[in-house]
């Protein structure tokens, strides 16, 4: 298993805002699930998403409410990154 530093790990974040999560991954060689990780803890836990090892640190001053709501945040934008992709897929497909 392959262990990225702090550094890294924002630089691939903030390069697979600009191009893609999949492009972003593809480029640096991580696998596209991990560079999601990433881009979920940053979501979640802002600037202390990538300490040390790369464990997260949730916030103490967290409800459960807030807790449940942002890793449903999390979900929809997975899921939106899905249908975009697909949407490309039959775009092209559309264009033959």
């Amino acid at each position: 298993m392959n262990r990225y530093d702090k550094a890294f790990k924002e630089e691939a974040v903030r390069l697979s805002d600009e191009i893609g999560p999949k492009k972003a991954a593809e480029q640096l060689g991580v696998a596209y699930h991990t560079l999601q990780n990433w881009r979920e803890r940053r979501t979640l836990h802002g600037d202390g998403a990538h300490i040390g090892s790369g464990r997260s640190y949730a916030s103490a001053d967290k409800t459960a409410r807030e807790i449940e709501l942002e890793k449903e945040i999390i979900e929809l934008r997975r899921a939106n990154e899905i249908l975009k992709d697909a949407l490309g897929f039959f775009a092209k497909d559309r264009k033959r």
